[in-house]
């Protein structure tokens, strides 16, 4: 049943959909978000989201032991094989999971804006991205994240970016979206300090998860009425509730457009298709939901993107890829279809005035771990590197899995040590070089040791794993080192320069073959001191004979 579709059927979709000439990805107009909708820019109609995911031979959820991916901006020999089976499904954008920064993307991105089709891209990769049971914002993260928005950001056909996708999918996670929501505050304000283009959106994808209306109010709050730094641009909602001939009432789909009827920021969904209970097989999706969500849900919605165009393992995918070759399975002539016949209503931004407000933050709870305010603090690079120079003792082993031993002992022999660390979304308790990477934490709290032991040379070992040195400060590092302040809990200001300017001991991460996940801070500086003392016996006995006082 599956066929290669005709170049001349791409034309002709190219005519129904545009109507207008080719565009580089320099004069494409942009898309902006304005109160709870899309819009073009240059004549002010309303975007809807016609998508299809596109990443080949990729997990969104990968982890530290499957880190290779392939960047599909980075191929523009793909790209000209897949745009016209792309139009073929009126595809107007498409999102990508992750892509290397120093690749060259201007042959794909060239190709897509002269095809009419945006891009979305998450900012993450596997290994170096949000962990769900272990979060951090960091150094590391900080520089894959801005690298990212460096690269994509002079393409016009760029919407915006996830700072995450799904990192809240069980109830005992939701500390991980206060790190989230710090990236989303600090992403959006490094588009701002590198004067990019305002239309360049941040948002967050989530599961249709329990606690899903709680991180919906959580990302979309503003508390303190700062000038909406904090909330999120949009929400991307990762749904697969319609599966077959389903409808408007068993899918739950009126319950959502209910739930954000009066959401402040345009809501589409991230990710649909499902395919489970499909009479003859996965491949033969029938699609009867994009009937409803271009329908009747438009008031609320801005569309969505099909998961997804490759064919995995999964069995996901719309076509098959053979080379150069593309063999669409029935779904996809299904896909097509049904996009062919709708019709939105479209709203002109001249006469659409917002009126949706910023939700209120959610209590914390049984079901809600984290606290409105504060968030994790803006990531400073110059800040740990300007920290590491000025230590009388510095970690100078990087082998990061005896990291976490030392961690134990230092915090257990006296808490106040860690404090320049800690990171407890549950209480909002953060030092200011909690956005560290582990290796210039570990030095912090080995010199706060050091110092509390009289400098005695012994304090500085830890079985050759640390050292002393003459303590440095560098032009421009007095300003950042007073305010973190003697104990590290002082207030620091975000940072100004290019994300990647700094480097790190840790480093920045942003190759195609993806990033190791590195080991992070003990958990209870994460959520809490509650199984503080187990930590302090285990590490008391382990460490005994590491050195002697």
């Amino acid at each position: 049943m599956r066929g290669a579709s005709t170049l001349s059927y791409f034309a002709s979709a190219i005519a129904v959909l545009s109507g207008a000439s080719a565009q580089s990805y320099n004069s494409i107009p942009d898309i902006e978000v304005y109160g709870q909708h899309f819009f073009y820019t240059n004549n002010g109609s309303q975007f809807y989201m016609r998508g299809v995911a596109y990443q080949q031979n990729y997990s969104p959820n990968g982890t530290a032991t499957n880190t290779e991916y392939t960047d599909p901006l980075a191929d523009g020999d793909s790209c000209r094989r897949d745009i016209p089976y792309l139009k073929q499904i009126y595809t107007n954008v498409i999102r990508v999971y992750a892509i290397d920064p120093s690749a060259n993307h201007d042959d794909c991105m060239e190709q897509l804006a002269s095809a009419d089709i945006y891009v979305i891209a998450d900012l993450g990769e596997p290994g170096t991205s949000i962990q769900s049971n272990d979060p951090e914002w960091d150094v590391t993260l900080y520089q894959r994240y801005t690298s990212v928005i460096d690269t994509l950001s002079k393409y016009r056909n760029v919407i915006g970016f996830f700072a995450g996708n799904e990192n809240v999918s069980a109830g005992n996670q939701t500390a991980a979206a206060a790190f989230v929501k710090a990236a989303v505050r600090d992403c959006k304000g490094y588009i701002s300090s590198q004067n990019y283009r305002n239309t360049l959106g941040v948002g967050y994808a989530t599961a249709d998860v329990p606690t899903r209306d709680e991180l919906a109010h959580y990302f979309a709050c503003e508390p303190g009425n700062t000038g909406n730094q904090t909330a999120i641009d949009f929400w991307g909602y990762n749904v697969y509730s319609w599966c077959g001939d389903s409808n408007y009432a068993a899918s739950s789909y009126g319950e959502r457009v209910d739930f954000f009827s009066d959401y402040p920021v345009p809501v589409f969904f991230a990710e649909y298709g499902c395919i489970e209970g499909i009479d003859d097989g996965p491949t033969h999706r029938p699609f009867t939901e994009v009937q409803v969500l271009y329908g009747n849900m438009t008031e609320v919605f801005s569309g969505g993107i099909v998961y997804e165009y490759f064919m995995g393992e999964n069995n996901y995918g719309l076509v098959s890829i053979d080379g150069s070759s593309v063999s669409p399975y029935p779904d996809f002539t299904s896909l097509a279809s049904q996009l062919s016949s709708i019709d939105p209503t479209t709203t002109q931004s001249s006469t659409y005035t917002p009126s949706n407000s910023h939700p209120a933050c959610p209590s914390t709870g049984s079901s809600w771990e984290a606290v409105a305010t504060p968030l994790p603090p803006s990531v400073n690079p110059q800040l740990c590197v300007c920290m590491a120079a000025s230590l009388e003792c510095n970690i100078k082993s990087t082998d990061d899995e005896s990291y976490a031993e030392v961690f134990d002992y230092i915090c257990g022999d006296n808490e106040d040590y860690c404090d320049g660390i800690a990171h407890n979304a549950t209480t909002g308790t953060y030092g200011a070089l909690s956005g560290c990477d582990p290796k210039d934490q570990l030095a912090w709290v080995a010199n706060q040791f050091y110092l509390g032991n009289g400098r005695n040379s012994q304090a500085c070992d830890f079985n050759g794993m640390a050292t002393t040195q003459s303590a440095q400060t560098s032009s421009g590092c007095s300003s950042l080192l007073d305010a973190v302040g003697s104990d590290g809990t002082g207030t620091v200001a975000s940072p100004t320069g290019r994300g990647t300017a700094v480097a790190t001991g840790s480093g920045a991460a942003s190759s195609s073959t993806g990033a190791a996940s590195v080991l992070l801070t003990p958990a209870f500086f994460e959520y809490g001191n509650l199984v503080f003392g187990i930590y302090v016996s285990i590490a008391v006995i382990s460490m005994v004979g590491m050195f002697m006082l």
